[in-house]
């Protein structure tokens, strides 16, 4: 019987999986020695570290199995078979920058993994001094770095974002063998509708967005709290945050060296971007989900210790104690009656990382996604907005406009998403300084009914006019569904105006928009306060707007509108044009007299012909 134990028990040490590490002690933040890869060698038992629950880090016992050489672009890749809790849960989303240490030096981050549904939890190791490579980028990064063009909102984006879900997925014989541990961006507070959305736009980005929670429930600021100097030692779990508060968007990985200020982790990029500056925030995990597919931890953000500096292909680089810069918001949704008193009304608070690539984007996101999470939202719904962006050494930008389901594929909640995302695309693709804005306040009307109109016709008694006169001109607007609207206004004809036949012209803001707007685009040289001064100057479509055009022609220069040149200034102008300044003309002049508001989105044109005297 003694032996039959025995025979038992020695078959089940040869046919368990690797035994788990004696208790040992999670690492600690300081120096510490490094195993190089020129050592390694197969068979060679490591030890990692990373959380599958809460914030403490559990060993992982790993089996060297070899050097892969050059599995990761130009660098070598170390597989290992990870054994105790890892057999069960594989390579898990989040354990991206997991330390391993053979004899208490440090060999890598576990970073890779290959398949997604092999039996064993093979991983691929980043090697240390790959990832140590990235502080030198830190050493030698610009105070200033030159802005880059932002690229901008595709055409049809409309287009796109509602076909988000047609898009053919990578078939399985073009994913690679062996691939970084996913970092997915997760989201909470965000509608699914709005993540469906925005998906295509996120998926060029290079970026995998994912509905989840807790994402940042805590991280109410992105000022480090106090105690952050003892705080991210190796194994522990860390977040990037690109929003905080009441809606939140996070990626969350494991820390794989700590110097005492300086925090590498992940083993592979995050978002690819290089020079960077996010806040960086300690995490708690709630869960490991156990998974042949898509294993992953279930994260929360918790306290901002530090800000990431940088975003490379071996790992990220942050700093204890450092501040990102983040632009508070502030969105008011106010639901209104057919008395334009308002019924109720809800506050969202958050941050949003500054990037030039990506602050347009979560602007339209985080905007789009709050419109949709009310009760009060509906299909005959229109929306009126008024807002103020404040941006530092630039003035203050307001914001005003007014949207109405008029037909267009696209539901009026991402039209004004795409609007409101646009304002600040422009803002950061100017090629001259980085915007810095303090705040953003934006209020959002809910009006209870589809208030659209568009401009039919006009009348006047007197087509034939002196100059300096008044004319009384009736104008005629078709709303939907309804009765034709009517207004009266009187019209001054210029004292100076030549004799001759011009045009009165009624018209929606975006009819005066475009030329300005299309020479400023052409602008290589236009700064923040003329970026700002720019759209300042654009008319709200919710008027009217009343123009006397006269065949003279107009010129645009960047935020300044010329009617009327004269052919000397001309010449003048087009002497000192560069190619960095642009100068666009229309063959007329509009001289816009006055403006009629409305509570619809006013839309089309008419022209009213008259002859001075």
């Amino acid at each position: 019987m003694r032996l039959c134990v025995a025979v038992a028990a020695l078959a089940t040490g040869l046919f368990a999986p690797m035994a788990l590490p004696a208790a040992e002690t999670p690492p600690k933040a300081g120096k510490v020695a490094i195993f190089p890869l020129k050592d390694i060698r197969p068979g060679m038992q490591a030890t990692a570290w990373t959380v599958f629950q809460g914030t403490v880090p559990e060993p992982i016992p790993i089996e060297i199995i070899g050097v892969w050489k050059k599995a990761s672009g130009p660098n070598d890749v170390i597989l290992g078979k990870m054994g105790g809790k890892a057999t069960v849960t594989n390579v898990a989303g989040g354990m991206s920058g997991s330390p391993v240490y053979i004899d208490g030096k440090l060999v890598g981050a576990v970073a890779l993994r290959i398949s997604v549904f092999s039996p064993d939890s093979i991983c691929g190791i980043t090697p240390i001094e790959s990832m140590l490579e990235v502080r030198e980028f830190d050493t030698s990064k610009p105070v200033d770095p030159p802005v880059r063009k932002v690229a901008e909102i595709p055409q049809d984006l409309m287009q796109r974002l509602v076909a988000a879900g047609v898009s053919e997925a990578s078939l399985p014989h073009n994913a690679p063998l062996m691939a970084p541990i996913q970092t997915p961006i997760m989201f909470s507070g965000l509608s699914s509708s709005t993540m469906r959305t925005f998906e295509p736009l996120f998926e060029q980005m290079g970026i995998t967005a994912v509905q989840s929670g807790g994402g940042g429930s805590t991280a109410k600021s992105w000022k480090p709290v106090k105690g952050w100097e003892t705080s991210l030692n190796p194994g522990d779990s860390v977040a990037g945050i690109l929003i905080s508060g009441d809606l939140s968007a996070t990626g969350t990985g494991t820390v794989t060296y700590n110097d005492g200020k300086r925090v590498l982790a992940f083993g592979h990029p995050f978002m690819n971007l290089g020079p960077v500056d996010m806040p960086m925030a300690k995490s708690e995990v709630v869960m490991t989900l156990a998974s042949s597919y898509q294993p992953n931890k279930l994260p929360n953000t918790t306290d901002v210790v530090g800000a990431l500096h940088q975003d490379r292909f071996s790992g990220i680089m942050g700093e204890l104690g450092a501040e990102a810069p983040m632009v508070p918001v502030h969105l008011k949704l106010r639901s209104l009656n057919e008395k334009n008193a308002v019924v109720r009304e809800k506050d969202f608070n958050f941050q949003v990382f500054v990037n030039q690539k990506y602050t347009p984007t979560l602007m339209m996101m985080t905007l789009a996604s709050t419109i949709e999470q009310i009760n009060e939202f509906a299909d005959e719904i229109t929306y009126r907005v008024s807002g103020n962006v404040e941006v530092a050494g630039g003035g203050s930008m307001n914001v005003s406009t007014i949207f109405a389901d008029s037909g267009s594929p696209a539901p009026p909640p991402l039209l004004l998403a795409n609007w409101w995302g646009e304002k600040f695309n422009r803002l950061f693709a100017n090629p001259v300084s980085m915007p810095k804005l303090t705040k953003v306040d934006c209020t959002i009307d809910l009006l209870p009914e589809r208030r659209v109109a568009a401009i039919d016709s006009a009348w006047t008694p007197v087509t034939d006019v002196e100059a300096g006169t008044e004319i009384p001109v009736k104008v005629f607007l078709r709303p939907y569904r309804g009765e034709r609207m009517e207004r009266s206004v009187m019209v001054k004809i210029p004292a100076g105006l030549p004799r001759g036949e011009h045009r009165i012209l009624f018209s929606d803001a975006d009819t005066l928009n475009r030329l300005q707007s299309a020479a400023a685009a052409g602008s290589r040289f236009m700064d923040v306060p003329e970026t700002v001064s720019l759209l300042n100057q654009e008319r709200s479509n919710n008027r009217m707007y009343v123009s006397l055009v006269e065949t003279r022609a107009t010129y645009f220069t960047d935020d300044k509108t010329l009617p009327s040149l004269p052919a000397s200034m001309l010449n003048v102008l087009q002497g000192d044009h560069t190619v960095s300044r642009s100068l666009a003309g229309t063959p007329e002049t509009a001289q816009e007299q006055l403006s009629v508001p409305f509570d619809e989105m006013v839309s089309g044109s008419y022209s009213l012909r008259i002859t001075v005297k």
